[in-house]
């Protein structure tokens, strides 16, 4: 399909994508500028401040066009009678960039832009599904407390660990954009780069290197432009049926969680999964208990645990647990990575680099050496997790890779940053397919970057405050499966009641309740104990919260069937479970700006109550359709803003009137 056409004109050339202007080039205003700079990178503990050294920003005002049989060059130089410094092939899909002057790192793009244009994408972003007006850098880092610089929590992180955060931050960028006007473009590196959507007049898109592509996809239907997305970046592996058939608990209180999960199923709460992150064992730091990285089962925490994971297969539930690509200088893995040159080093020396994970130090293992992406397939994760008995894991951090780590294969460490997640999610699947166990081993991660969803089968959206805040809290968990979902990946989910928990910020028996509405509508219902479990109000804390959370985990049980059929419509079509309401009612011009509810397929629209002290909540129904509440079978038309009564146990739901699933959801309702 010919989405690119190149249309010289006299001193300069438009292009097009689809049917929309994306250049417009001509001497006195050029698209496209190289220049060279040095990156300043100051890195602590996963968060990032970057800088640009910039030494030169060449405007390419000259240009000259070839024909080619398969398409077009474009020869771009600073001025007429000047050697160019960029070279553009054009074909049917995109452009193929070549840096003519070997100094050249630094790029920049602008694209036409439109009054009312919308701006979709970026990877998972958190604070902003639109993303017009505003500057997004895309670097994968953690992705900050508070998030919002006018909030105390902001202040109190950035004063004491330099962990506040922003709007932008993202543990999953991607340089990748859909707009309004139907198309989307992908920016083909792993360098640091950054969508300036500010100006009125242009989208400035800038890299850290020449792009070796300009990848544009076209269509008149944003699914089809989002289905295009998920072919070229990969379909997420198919989600297990277990996983969505019953709630995965997260509980990590040694031998004790058995008896608290059992605890947990007698109060009617439909189980498929116990996840104990602390299968590994603990130590306690001034952050909270973290986790002993040295990825075996510690037997004192968890005594007879292979007995364990056994019984408990037989009652078809899943033990999960915990994984990250680095290890403890004080475990015996490291001292096997070590010995087997397996570990990354240092730029000055032969030494393993060592990273400072907060009161303890880790090595890195350099998955650039294929010879230990093996050892960590096969003897980690392998023999030490599948083959112990794990169903599944949290494959955490792939966010932290230093920028000034040597690496086995000599990649430089500002480009390796951005790839490392994608990366650290193959050897996880590596793994999972060497014992055959694809589509039934499940893992997740919250580190992203382009082509994660190709290995990685479920995203988190990481590590949320436990409360209700704008930047920060539940409500940015719909935002990332809505940004991610644009990406093309089909499977999101979060952790329920949030986790991050520090100034006396703690989580309310409100909050649990409201969160674990909202997971009960997403196709993984995982919850969470948090990083400081002891002064957190817990599910299991509370009756009436314990009583909500299993009728809650009987609605998402009871939707399995439902869920089954998404997942086929995902492997088909790449669209996502949890979906923004314009990718199925794009007709309905008042979908396009909506960021706080998601259609949970074509059949569903969810609207979680995301603020406290609510007990009545707006959802807006798409047109074309009539919706039946899913609590009290009442009728709405759509094409309008609906309010409802939302208490405890009634999260805005509604259905499509004459969806094949009518008696399911009639079903659902009649539950509570």
């Amino acid at each position: 399909m010919t989405v690119v056409r190149l249309i010289p004109a006299g001193d300069g050339f438009d292009l097009m994508a689809g049917d929309a202007l994306l250049l417009h080039h001509r001497p006195a205003s050029p698209a496209l500028f190289v220049g060279t700079g040095t990156a300043d990178v100051d890195a602590y503990r996963g968060n990032y401040v970057l800088s640009d050294r910039l030494d030169a920003r060449i405007p390419l005002t000259h240009s000259t066009i070839d024909s080619t049989p398969a398409g077009a060059v474009i020869w771009l130089a600073a001025s007429a009678g000047t050697p160019p410094l960029l070279r553009i092939a054009v074909d049917d899909a995109g452009l193929a960039l070549t840096a003519l002057d070997p100094a050249l790192n630094r790029f920049w793009l602008r694209c036409v832009a439109e009054p009312g244009e919308r701006l979709w994408g970026g990877g998972e972003q958190l604070s902003y599904f639109d993303m017009a007006g505003r500057r997004f850098p895309l670097w994968t880092s953690e992705p900050g407390v508070g998030r919002d610089k006018s909030t105390q929590m902001t202040f109190q992180c950035d004063r004491d660990g330099r962990s506040g955060g922003d709007y932008w931050n993202t543990n999953y960028p991607q340089p990748t954009y859909v707009s309004s006007r139907r198309y989307a473009l992908h920016l083909d590196t792993t360098a640091y780069s950054c969508f300036d959507f500010r100006d009125p007049a242009f989208h400035e898109l800038e890299a850290w290197e020449v792009p070796a592509r300009i990848e544009l996809f076209a269509a008149d239907r944003f699914a089809a432009i989002v289905g295009q997305l998920s072919t070229r970046f990969g379909r997420q592996p198919r989600l297990p049926a277990w996983s969505y058939e019953g709630a995965i608990l997260g509980l990590k209180q040694g031998v004790e969680s058995f008896a608290r999960m059992e605890a947990m199923i007698a109060a009617g709460a439909v189980v498929s999964g116990l996840w104990c992150e602390d299968w590994v064992g603990l130590r306690v730091t001034s952050f909270g208990k973290r986790l002993f990285w040295d990825w075996k089962a510690n037997e004192t925490r968890y005594p007879h645990l292979r007995e364990w994971i056994a019984a408990l297969a037989d009652r078809g539930i899943r033990f999960l647990g915990y994984v990250n690509p680095y290890l403890a200088i004080d475990g015996s893995l490291y001292g096997e990575a070590r010995a087997a040159g397996y570990l990354a080093l240092r730029q000055d020396a032969d030494e393993p680099y060592i990273v400072d994970f907060g009161e303890f130090d880790c090595g890195v293992v350099d998955f650039t050496n294929p010879a230990a992406a093996d050892w960590f397939a096969d003897r980690v994760i392998g023999r030490e997790m599948l083959d112990y008995g794990l169903s599944g894991w949290m494959a955490d951090f792939g966010e932290y890779l230093p920028t000034d780590v040597r690496l086995h294969d000599g990649t430089d460490g500002m480009l390796a940053h951005n790839a490392w997640p994608t990366i650290w999610a193959e050897v996880n699947a590596r793994a999972i397919a060497s014992r055959d166990r694809t589509g039934d081993a499940l893992f997740f991660m919250r580190a992203g970057f382009t082509g994660v969803g190709a290995h990685c089968p479920l995203l988190w959206a990481g590590d949320q405050c436990v409360d209700f805040s704008r930047h920060d809290g539940i409500g940015t968990v719909i935002r990332a499966a809505l940004s991610s979902g644009m990406m093309g990946n089909a499977y999101h989910h979060s952790d329920l009641g949030g986790y991050t928990s520090l100034y006396g910020n703690v989580r309310t028996p409100e909050l649990l309740m409201r969160w674990s509405e909202l997971c009960a509508f997403t196709p993984v219902m995982r919850s969470h104990e948090g990083n400081r479990p002891d002064d957190n109000l817990q599910l299991d804390g509370d009756p009436t919260v314990l009583a909500h959370f299993a009728a809650m985990t009987r609605v998402h049980a009871a939707l399995a069937s439902y869920v089954a059929t998404l997942c086929d419509e995902a492997a088909k079509t790449g669209l996502p479970v949890q979906r923004p309401l314009m990718l199925d009612w794009q007709d309905d011009p008042d979908c396009w700006g909506i960021e706080t509810q998601y259609g949970y397929g074509r059949d569903m629209i969810v609207a979680p109550v995301i603020e406290p002290d609510r007990d009545r909540w707006t959802a807006y129904l798409p047109a074309g359709a009539t919706w039946v509440h899913l609590w009290s079978g009442t009728q709405h038309d759509g094409g309008r803003t609906v309010e409802v009564d939302a208490p405890p146990g009634r999260p805005p739901v509604f259905w499509r009137a004459g969806s094949p699933h009518a008696g399911l959801f009639a079903a659902i309702g009649d539950m509570a």
